[in-house]
């Protein structure tokens, strides 16, 4: 079947954009049909009828604003290779044409530049995304377009969110109700007595996914940190002041920050002959400030939207700007909850421990951070000094990519992984304290030991699912192999395992 590129993929092609990947490719051919490819992304043909009336860069824009996805980034490297002149004079063709002017808001939303139209604007205010394919903010209603921007953020940082199938899935699924479920599942002694553990595991873990062992303090003021969650505005926790605050708290003193961070820093790994591996370059220091503050308008610009977005937007936005030399990851994951349990999905007092499920899965984590740190480094160009100081070298090339960044499949991440969390990783936390007591009375009923050796052997079966493991047999010296035998079984019986 002989196919016609149309849309974002005759513009990639006819401008050699080679850098971004698009969701959505568009084809004319005979037949309409639709795929999707091993990448998760769609390639779609349209009939001959929908083609556009003439191969040009703005009618090829306008078929792409009207059937493919919108990335940002792309769309300011297609306006950086159209001349400004052929951009006036499409729209005075049609000055109140909804894509007419669609298009004359996002030129100079994303390129900073005034186009000159002598025409008046006029007609009906019109969304700027449509409500059935994109997760929309607040409306700012534009005046010279009579636009209404529903974007979740402004010029200095302004995610995109896709409602894939999966997404609107997700969004279905009611967080409060469940944690009522596990409410009336559970005795409120059992559940309460969770609380605390919860507060500590979600603790533990989320060092754990950094590869530290915090020390007895650092785990108590993490801790505190997370029964704060909520209190104060989301807004108000991204100001500078707030944050370094926050990131003095749960570091090593001596990595404590004084403010955003004015260098450039990486991500990444050493290897053998003094070699790095670099998974990921933070956005080059100069646009630090004006990013985190566009985080903070896009926490205002979203309120009212779905709590698991929000979660997703500000945590995954803030550890992609990655402020910090420090403590970036930690905080990323509180603001998880901290979104959670403001915008009234969690009640206060109460955690959903994310980070126990994501160093469950961590491979599953790697790859949401990945999906966005990959593409970067296809086109990303820097150099390394000897002290190992990274310089970005082409910042202008690449700022696009940071600041309007596609969230989806980190919202469809973050929203898979709570509800996980709701359906199999509280309920194992809440069953297991609920069993613990009957464990601990039967264990002490075949030997009399004392509480530290008890909960240890505890942990050990726990860990084992139900076996005892040999490495720790020293440990126990005391008791002979058939009252380790009768512990296991007593263990399993009461845990139901077979």
């Amino acid at each position: 079947m002989n196919l016609n590129p149309v849309g974002s993929r005759w513009l990639k092609e006819k401008f050699n954009i080679s850098e971004f990947v698009l969701t959505h490719c568009s084809y004319i051919g005979s037949n309409d049909s639709i795929e999707v490819t091993n990448k998760g992304n769609i390639e779609q043909v349209y009939s001959r009828k929908y083609a556009p009336h003439e191969d040009s860069p703005m009618s090829h824009l306008e078929f792409s604003l009207k059937y493919d996805d919108l990335s940002l980034p792309f769309l300011r490297r297609v306006f950086g290779n159209i001349a400004i002149e052929d951009v006036e004079r499409f729209i005075e063709l049609s000055p109140s044409g909804k894509y007419s002017r669609r298009i004359g808001f996002l030129f100079e939303f994303l390129t900073g530049k005034q186009l000159s139209i002598r025409k008046p604007i006029s007609g009906n205010y019109v969304d700027l995304l449509d409500d059935d394919k994109y997760v929309t903010g607040n409306i700012v209603k534009n005046t010279r377009w009579r636009i209404n921007d529903n974007l979740l953020g402004t010029v200095s940082y302004c995610p995109i969110i896709r409602k894939t199938n999966r997404l609107k899935e997700l969004l279905k699924q009611d967080i409060t109700a469940k944690l009522e479920q596990l409410k009336t599942d559970f005795s409120p002694a059992v559940f309460q007595r969770a609380i605390n553990y919860l507060y500590n595991k979600e603790t533990r873990s989320s060092y754990e996914i950094e590869k530290e062992q915090p020390t007895p303090d650092r785990m108590e003021k993490f801790v505190a940190l997370l029964t704060q969650a909520g209190v104060e505005e989301t807004s108000t926790i991204l100001d500078e002041q707030r944050l370094t605050q926050l990131q003095n708290a749960i570091v090593d003193s001596r990595f404590a920050a004084k403010g955003f961070r004015d260098f450039q820093n990486y991500i990444g790994q050493s290897l053998p002959g003094y070699l790095d591996l670099i998974h990921y370059i933070c956005p080059p220091p100069v646009f630090v400030k004006s990013m985190m503050d566009g985080l903070a308008a896009v926490a205002n610009k979203t309120i009212g939207v779905s709590s698991e977005i929000r979660a997703a937007v500000i945590s995954f936005g803030f550890v992609f700007i990655h402020p910090f030399e420090d403590g970036n990851g930690r905080i990323h994951r509180f603001l998880i909850h901290d979104v959670l349990v403001h915008d009234g999905s969690v009640p206060k007092g109460l955690i959903i421990p994310v980070s126990a499920h994501m160093v469950n899965n961590i491979r599953d984590y790697d790859t949401i951070l990945e999906r966005y740190s990959k593409p970067l480094m296809q086109f990303i160009k820097y150099t390394k000094n000897n002290e190992g100081g990274i310089e970005v070298l082409n910042p202008e090339e690449v700022e696009s990519y940071y600041r309007f960044p596609d969230l989806t499949e980190q919202s469809i991440y973050l929203a898979e992984t709570i509800h996980a969390t709701l359906k199999e990783d509280m309920p194992e936390e809440l069953l297991f304290i609920q069993r613990y007591d009957e464990v601990k009375r039967a264990l002490q009923y075949i030997v009399d030991m004392p509480d530290r050796n008890i909960n240890l052997m505890i942990l050990f079966l726990h860990q084992n699912k139900g076996i005892f493991p040999k490495r720790r047999r020293e440990q126990f010296s005391k008791l002979t192999d058939k009252e380790v035998e009768e512990m296991e079984i007593v263990y399993r019986k009461i845990f139901e395992i077979a």
